[in-house]
């Protein structure tokens, strides 16, 4: 940038870091993408890269669709290395119960104009035929997609031609400038921190907690996985409060391998693999699909997402530094919501009006409640 100040400052280049740069870029504004690591090396490198649209709230549901969407538009400029698979979402439904929260959410998606269909247990089987016989249905969203983030993190700092400096600590950040770890200051109109879990030591009064998660992969079997299979408890798994939980979870890789998830760990802050988590998550996707126990895992690893007690992301000005923005708290839906929080920032900084409410996320909701404690 041959030492002029750039009119925007990014502070972390995961994806959504990294869509924050792409958003601010498309308005010709001047960028610089900060990182201590290197492109997608956190959250984006250790995620599934599940592109799905979301109805626990409102607000959430809202954020899904919208950037669904703009992921959908960006989809045709996309190399072949982020792996795009419109593999869609089958929710699994173990029990009759279960099949009827499968139901309720096809009733709000179509209502919403979201293409979905609801399984019984003979379709079920014929569109996934690894699964275990007995399951009562499912829900098939074949809207929703899945993508390879760390090489999407780079094809968008890339296209959008701003200047990404790595290796590159920051230490404080106050209105109009950023200090590098080296003492060094680098000035800019708009700072943007997209840095995860990350974002507490420089906001430490907004309620975010790294949630560990570990993930498996196996080595290559092609055709044995059409969808993106998800049991419908993963949803009280991912919105509960609960120190440790587990829930079958598993993607078709472009490569044939297939990617398993998930489990949630709070209070762990060692990316060491945690034996009991790892076996027990495996054994229920098992339980899903036992075919599973006969194929090879050739690698296993851990992330940390950044969440927040309301399940919401944290999206907007920083409650006390002027021109300071936040964007972070997305827990497992950073990859999902990356584009649409991008544009909500840039829409906010140009002073254009966003597509959707942008109030149930603004990080002011925490600090008002912490005030009247």
């Amino acid at each position: 940038m041959n030492g002029r100040t750039p009119d925007v400052v990014v502070v972390g280049a995961g994806i959504v870091g990294a869509c924050c740069a792409w958003a601010f870029a498309r308005e010709g504004l001047s960028v610089t993408v900060l990182d201590r690591a290197g492109i997608g090396q956190g959250a984006t490198a250790a995620g599934m890269g599940h592109i799905v649209v979301m109805d626990d709230s409102e607000a959430q549901f809202a954020l899904c669709r919208y950037s669904q969407r703009l992921w959908a538009e960006l989809r045709p400029q996309m190399p072949a290395d982020v792996e795009w698979q419109a593999c869609g979402t089958l929710w699994v439904a173990a029990d009759e119960d279960e099949l009827e929260e499968a139901a309720r959410k096809k009733t709000f998606l179509e209502a919403a104009g979201i293409g979905c269909e609801l399984l019984d247990a003979k379709s079920i089987a014929a569109a996934e035929p690894n699964l275990r016989p007995g399951l009562a249905g499912g829900l098939l969203q074949p809207g929703d997609s899945a993508i390879y983030s760390p090489c999407a993190a780079r094809w968008l700092l890339a296209v959008s031609k701003v200047d990404v400096r790595l290796g590159v600590a920051v230490t404080r950040v106050r209105s109009g400038d950023v200090t590098l770890a080296d003492g060094s200051e680098i000035a800019a109109g708009v700072i943007v921190l997209a840095t995860g879990g990350a974002a507490r030591s420089f906001v430490p009064h907004l309620p975010i907690r790294p949630r560990k998660g570990h993930l498996a992969i196996t080595d290559r079997y092609p055709g044995w996985l059409n969808h993106q299979v998800v049991e419908l408890g993963y949803v009280k798994s991912a919105s509960g409060e609960s120190a440790e939980s587990v829930a079958f979870n598993i993607q078709p890789r472009a490569t044939g391998q297939l990617l398993i998830g998930s489990s949630r760990q709070y209070g762990v802050d060692t990316p060491d693999i945690d034996q009991p988590i790892l076996g027990r998550m495996l054994r229920r996707c098992i339980e899903y699909m036992p075919g599973l126990a006969g194929l090879s895992v050739i690698r296993t690893w851990t992330g940390f997402r950044a969440s927040t007690p309301d399940k919401l992301p944290v999206i907007g000005p920083h409650p006390e530094a002027r021109n300071v923005w936040v964007a972070t708290g997305h827990e497992g839906l950073g990859i999902t919501m990356a584009t649409g929080t991008a544009r909500l920032l840039a829409d906010s900084v140009v002073g254009r009006a966003p597509e959707i409410a942008m109030h149930p996320f603004l990080p002011s909701r925490f600090v008002e409640v912490s005030r009247h404690d």
